[in-house]
């Protein structure tokens, strides 16, 4: 694996500094069921990093304290995690909007068993990466018979009232694009993506994010191995758009790792760059208990440059049209 850290200095990302916090991302583990070319926290089946019961309850005395009514929850596949309903429960409980960020075929993964319809009964939000319509396109990016098996489980969420007008029960998609480009314009994209699996498939969303890949991780490793480093980081600098700044997620976001250690965004997490906290080398969570986040800086590198690109990229998918 390259590491791409030390190649990210040359063009200077503008300084940040932070917003009202609005929503706590956790990261559960890096186990998967899948291995994706283009995921940033190198997942996979042999991942064993797995937050501890301990761990969760300092996720959950930060929220009953905080204010915050957002959390995200993410992996690996974070519903691998044992702890996993539970802690959507306990927060369900705290009044908390919970999202999953779901990579569809852990519906089908022995152990599994009920967990749509306990998303469906807790009201969860998930958020699914399908990163293309075609079966072509996604198996290349995600392996052999996901694509079918993605698709049975939108049916799934679907017969659950998932993406159905009305329902409350909001299925979001995912795109990343299939190489080192910028994703297309997000309500294009949007469009083509409903009428297709409308037409062939039957299946209804709520909405479409867009999302750029990282240089990080794998798919930074896979860019450097192929020589395409340098040209995608000066596309992304080309490309960088000035209001974009006001609305990155890193603004308003709080990462946390499986060992309960904060970043600014799950992006500098997987480059080991912390949250810069006066007096921390490394912060925890269960530092930032009672405490107001507000103007303190965001640690910023190259990278960046993948949020602010074109229409921008967030957690939430195109900062503007």
């Amino acid at each position: 694996m390259h590491a791409t850290l030390p190649l990210m200095r040359r063009y200077g990302f503008p300084a940040l500094a932070r917003h009202r916090l609005e929503t706590l991302q956790v990261n559960l583990g890096y186990r998967c069921n899948q291995s994706c070319l283009h995921c940033h926290v190198n997942a996979g089946p042999g991942r064993t990093e797995m937050m501890a019961r301990d761990t969760l309850a300092d996720v959950l005395a930060f929220l009953g304290v905080s204010g915050v009514r957002r959390l995200d929850l993410t992996g690996g596949a974070p519903e691998l995690n044992p702890h996993f309903r539970d802690l959507v429960l306990r927060a369900r409980g705290l009044g908390a909007h919970v999202i999953d960020r779901c990579n569809l075929t852990i519906l089908e993964e022995p152990g599994q068993e009920g967990l749509a319809e306990f998303l469906a009964g807790q009201r969860v939000e998930v958020v699914a990466s399908l990163p293309c319509y075609l079966e072509e396109n996604v198996e290349r990016q995600r392996g052999k018979g996901v694509f079918e098996k993605s698709l049975r489980a939108l049916h799934r969420l679907n017969a659950l009232g998932y993406g159905s007008d009305g329902s409350g029960l909001e299925l979001n998609l995912v795109y990343n694009p299939q190489g080192p480009t910028l994703p297309p314009a997000q309500a294009e994209l949007e469009s083509d993506y409903r009428r297709v699996l409308r037409e062939r498939h039957g299946i209804v969303f709520t909405r479409l994010y867009t999302l750029a890949n990282m240089p990080i991780q794998r798919f930074g490793s896979t860019l450097v191995s192929r020589g395409q480093f340098e040209p995608y980081m000066a596309l992304l600098r080309s490309a960088h758009c000035e209001q974009n700044l006001e609305t990155v997620m890193c603004r308003s976001l709080l990462s946390v790792d499986w060992q309960g250690y904060v970043y600014d965004c799950d992006f500098n997490q997987m480059l080991e760059l912390p949250l810069a906290l006066p007096g921390k080398r490394r912060a925890h969570l269960s530092d930032l208990i009672g405490r107001d986040l507000t103007g303190l800086p965001i640690t910023v590198r190259d990278h960046c440059y993948g949020c602010t690109a074109g229409q921008g990229s967030s957690c939430g998918g195109a900062l503007h049209e």
